[in-house]
């Protein structure tokens, strides 16, 4: 280990200490969180089974750097050179349409067969995997609805690719013996104000409850929920909105995704994150960063986030709360867009647990209030940075910017060949 690096974290410590916080214990609990790494980073959210098919459900992305993966081989080598950059072991979060067979399947008909290249990858890498439902993108869903579609055979498609997804789940969840978190989500709504708000719930409602009827073992899949408040092409009605999945979550023992991007540009999540872990089972996170809507933006390590792994921690609420990000940016180098995300998102769990938190809790419930803003305004700058080069030295990982030359080396390499 580089003398200066180790030298700036033992005079960390000692600082850390003088409110004793231990830093080395903190960084074994950093070690265990394992965030979710979504694939369609890597790639503009094509997938591999319907690649010619336009994105819908209000999913665009912009831009159109060189070097998107084509195919499973080089999506799943993108990804393994980003995890090299990014310290700890984590997962990958995949997508239905992601499946990687020859065989000519539509969503409705997929196996866990058609996922086992990723599962036997994801073992070799020693990586957990989430799962989701792909409910846009398709014939079936060009119209704007799906589980809530008022045509029986079109919910009926969308009923069983969710179906599928779950069984996939389980699947991958026990092969790898870590559960895998299947999310669904549905982007059915109407562009204008609708007639009938309550028909289509009713019919999610109940399209829901036949997806979820089989049991499933809860230590190989837990289910998901997610809810929007708009999207393009539905700006006045979301039928899956945040009210309809909480209660059908909490209802159901279901988790509740909060995605960073799907709700009113003044709301946060960090401020939810309490009031619904006193009801909920479990918490999914989609860590985004939306920019005046939902679009998507590389994670970066603004307030917001910070507060999210401050709420994270002073609830001690990461025992229940499973960490994925949700962005796609193609202006950019795909590769770097996931290392800066997770590695920020990384960083602001930790800048979490180097707060003085018993201090603060207790300054605040003396009332002195002065207390409380005095130490988390200095604490801003206590050396949390030295911490974290030691953290991604010890962890085996370039520090601070050195993971750029390996990205921009792989661009050569590797990106650039693809002609794309």
């Amino acid at each position: 280990m580089q003398q200066n690096i180790l030298s700036n974290y033992e005079a960390a410590k000692q600082q850390y200490a003088k409110h004793g916080i231990d830093v080395d214990q903190v960084l074994e609990k950093l070690q265990t969180i394992k965030i979710s790494m979504h694939c369609w980073q890597g790639d503009d959210v094509r997938g591999f089974l319907n690649r010619d098919q336009d994105l819908t459900g209000g999913i665009s992305v912009t831009g159109n750097y060189p070097g998107a993966a084509t195919t499973p081989v080089e999506l799943r080598a993108d990804m393994e050179k980003a995890f090299s950059l990014i310290p700890g072991k984590h997962k990958v979060n995949l997508h239905a349409i992601y499946a990687d067979t020859e065989e000519k399947v539509e969503l409705d008909r997929l196996e866990p067969k058609h996922f086992q290249r990723w599962v036997d990858w994801a073992k070799e890498q020693g990586l957990g995997m989430d799962f989701n439902p792909t409910c846009f993108s398709h014939e079936n869903s060009k119209d704007g609805f799906t589980l809530s579609h008022p045509d029986a055979e079109i919910r009926r498609f969308w009923i069983d690719h969710c179906k599928a997804s779950r069984r996939i789940g389980a699947y991958i969840g026990e092969q790898l013996g870590q559960t895998c978190v299947t999310n669904v989500w549905v982007p059915d709504g109407f562009k204008d104000v609708p007639a009938d708000r309550l028909a289509p719930r009713q019919r999610l409602k109940a399209s829901l409850d036949e997806v979820f009827a089989e049991e499933l073992n809860p230590a190989h899949n837990l289910d998901a929920v997610e809810s929007k408040l708009f999207g393009l092409g539905s700006e006045a009605y979301v039928v899956g909105s945040h009210e309809f999945y909480m209660g059908y979550g909490l209802s159901n023992n279901k988790l509740i995704c909060l995605d960073a991007g799907h709700f009113h540009p003044t709301e946060v999540i960090s401020n939810k994150l309490s009031s619904l872990s006193l009801f909920a089972d479990g918490i999914l996170l989609h860590v985004s960063r939306p920019m005046r809507w939902d679009s998507d933006h590389v994670v970066t390590l603004d307030d917001e986030l910070i507060d999210i792994g401050r709420e994270l921690v002073r609830g001690d609420l990461l025992g229940k709360t499973h960490i994925g990000l949700d962005f796609f940016d193609a202006s950019i180098n795909r590769v770097a867009a996931w290392v800066i995300g997770t590695r920020n998102t990384i960083k602001a769990l930790l800048r979490g647990m180097l707060d003085p938190i018993e201090a603060l809790k207790q300054a605040e419930l003396e009332g002195d209030y002065t207390t409380r803003l005095a130490l988390t305004e200095e604490f801003k700058s206590y050396p949390f940075g030295a911490v974290w080069d030691y953290y991604c030295e010890k962890m085996g990982v370039p520090v601070r910017e050195d993971w750029l030359s390996e990205v921009k080396a792989y661009e050569r390499e590797v990106l650039s060949q693809r002609g794309n």
